[in-house]
């Protein structure tokens, strides 16, 4: 990324030891940029952070509503999940009600990123499946949409199947740029991945936020999504991971999505504000710091989101043994 400008660093001791550049912007759902700091115009990959857009489709096509899906399932369809038993079992059962298998999903096998979660497996002789892919419930969510319109689920990921393009319009529609002009990619799971300027992902969550200027069916659409992510946070992410724990602190007020390599996004419906970053080196440390310093130049340190966020405003660098010798804290554009 060219223009990066700092935004986090890392102290031990007396002395900062690292320093982490990156790009930050905050929209309103006019579109306009508010705050915008280091190259906000050069796309990035959002990959996972757009999960919440990604699952508008599901509910738009009425898919949701003909498969009974709940605020759980809803909430795991945006989610990033750590594969704990409390996300493989929901997305295994609704599965099994459309009548697929695990195999049907094509996200592939990774080991849960939550540690207790692998170890259980492991003791128990079992390997993991796609079932504890952190993207399961996303690909759960199209292959639902898939069958209530009656699409070829075997080629799914490809980027001209329905399955792929119903949330590439979307994302094109809320950011307010022609999507197919982006560059591409393949996601970690496999499907299609479109890098976008980090402005335009601030101005697509301003308008995740507040959809006041879309149809009302999208309006619905956003407000059921919104409403899973706010009651269920823990499927969104898993324990102790930075996005469940600012969404339960904000109780909701705030939706907050890693995506990968550095980059967040977040949405203040009441505020109508959308805010995204992307840390230039990826770093997850850096980027979970910088979001809290993000929000709170947004809303101001005074709001009340603000102030539930403050637990997170920083985050310590310790020894192995547990004592703090130095911290993660906002820097440059946004100390």
């Amino acid at each position: 990324m060219s223009e990066s400008t700092l935004l986090v660093e890392v102290t031990r001791g007396d002395a900062v030891e690292s320093r982490h550049v990156g790009a930050v912007a905050i929209a309103d759902s006019d579109g306009r940029i508010l705050f915008a700091a280091g190259d906000v115009e050069t796309p990035v990959f959002p990959r996972s952070a757009i999960k919440p857009l990604q699952a508008l489709p599901l509910v738009e096509s009425g898919a949701a509503d003909a498969f009974g899906v709940d605020e759980i399932e809803l909430a795991l369809s945006c989610a990033s999940h750590s594969g704990e038993p409390a996300h493989v079992t929901p997305v295994g059962s609704w599965l099994g009600r459309m009548g697929l298998a695990a195999s049907s999903l094509g996200c592939g096998v990774h080991w849960p990123s939550d540690e207790r979660a692998s170890r259980a497996l492991a003791r128990a002789g079992l390997e993991p499946t796609t079932l504890h892919n952190n993207c399961s419930g996303k690909h759960t969510g199209m292959l639902c949409a898939c069958l209530h319109r009656g699409d070829d689920l075997a080629t799914y990921l490809e980027f001209d199947h329905p399955a792929q393009r119903g949330w590439i319009d979307v994302l094109g529609e809320l950011a307010g740029l022609d999507p197919l002009k982006l560059p591409r990619g393949i996601d970690g799971c496999s499907i299609p991945t479109l890098a976008i300027p980090t402005a335009a992902l601030a101005r697509a969550f301003a308008r995740f936020a507040s959809p006041r200027g879309f149809a009302a069916k999208r309006q619905a659409a956003v407000a059921r999504v919104q409403r899973a992510m706010a009651a269920a946070p823990f499927f969104v992410a898993g324990t102790d991971r930075f996005c469940t724990l600012a969404m339960e602190a904000t109780q909701g007020a705030l939706l907050v999505k890693t995506g990968a390599e550095g980059v967040f996004i977040a949405a203040a419906p009441r505020a109508g504000l959308g805010f995204a970053l992307k840390v230039a080196d990826g770093a997850t440390r850096a980027s979970q710091v910088a979001m809290v310093a993000l929000v709170r130049r947004g809303l101001g340190e005074d709001h009340a989101i603000s102030r539930a966020l403050e637990p997170l405003a920083t985050a310590k660098i310790e020894t192995r043994k547990g004592a703090q010798v130095g911290v993660v804290r906002a820097a440059g554009a946004l100390a």
